[in-house]
């Protein structure tokens, strides 16, 4: 096996509904809804649906705009390539989704059976138009499925119908027939720290707390000094060095960025290079 480059295109932040939007789709239109929101806020409706338009698809062109660009001269890159040697694409990661999930205006029954099959249809979309693009009908896909927060019962209970659904709406693509073999969807949720998960829960409660004691404070209710007391009984727990040591060396990021736990992030990037070589494999 020769050298093997990962060119990287992860603008945070960006939906597929719109940034990343495939151009076969498309370009997005508002909702109804949408519309009357921009309306009450005062704004010109259809400048604001003009703009609209013109972001549809703006990373997905910079995307493919950056790897032919490097696939131009991988020689760049790459150290000691030839351009005799040529090139192999041999896979596709996919791994997004949070802007999706939870923008309600695009998505409004957001959680309801069915609530994001219109992300189902644009990833399937996304994934003919980079094939087509790359002129790679049959380049590996792997649909990575967010597990953020982990298994859904590790979730309160009226996030799990939205996290479930939208789950269930990104792995849908890869049971198309037409991407039989050739796309795979890779779960995330079990890559997810539960340890980590404990930790933050408790710091949680304890802000909450704090914020209660807070309240109670001004209304005259608890003195400053038995808050202080109370919380430093509370933070007792997660102030030994066990718990903090763990926090510190596991998270940096917030939960909808899996902590920002290098340990996760490689399990998942395992998970995503395995399910890249069964793909492969099937192909042979």
């Amino acid at each position: 096996m020769g050298p093997m480059l990962i060119i990287k295109t992860a603008w945070g932040g960006k939906s597929l509904h719109t940034d990343f939007r495939p151009p076969s789709a498309g370009p997005y239109e508002l909702t109804d809804s949408e519309r009357e929101a921009i309306a009450k806020r005062g704004l010109d409706v259809e400048q604001e649906a003009a703009a609209r338009r013109e972001r549809s698809g703006l990373f997905y062109r910079q995307m493919m705009a950056h790897v032919k660009d490097v696939l131009a001269d991988p020689g760049r890159v790459v150290p000691g390539y030839e351009a005799s040697q040529g090139y192999e694409l041999a896979g596709f990661v996919w791994f997004q989704g949070w802007n999706d999930m939870v923008d309600g205006s695009v998505y409004p029954e957001r959680g309801a059976p069915g609530s994001y099959d219109a992300y189902s249809e644009l990833l399937a979309a996304f994934i003919r138009d980079v094939r087509r693009d790359l002129d790679a009908p049959q380049l590996p896909f792997v649909i990575g499925v967010m597990g953020t927060n982990g298994p859904l019962e590790n979730l309160e209970p009226r996030y799990q119908p939205i996290h479930g659904e939208f789950r269930k709406a990104m792995a849908a693509p890869a049971s198309l027939a037409e991407f039989q073999g050739s796309v795979i969807a890779v779960q995330t949720a079990p890559c997810w720290d539960m340890r980590l998960d404990a930790v933050a829960k408790q710091r949680e409660q304890l802000n909450a707390r704090k914020r209660s004691l807070e309240q109670s404070i001004a209304k005259g209710d608890v003195t400053p000094d038995d808050a202080a007391a109370e919380l430093a009984e509370i933070a007792t727990t997660l102030a030994s060095p066990e718990i903090q040591g763990l926090w510190d060396r596991g998270a940096s990021n917030a939960a909808y960025h899996y902590f920002g736990c290098g340990k996760t992030m490689a399990l998942i990037g395992r998970a995503f290079a395995d399910g890249l070589l069964d793909v492969s494999r099937a192909a042979e």
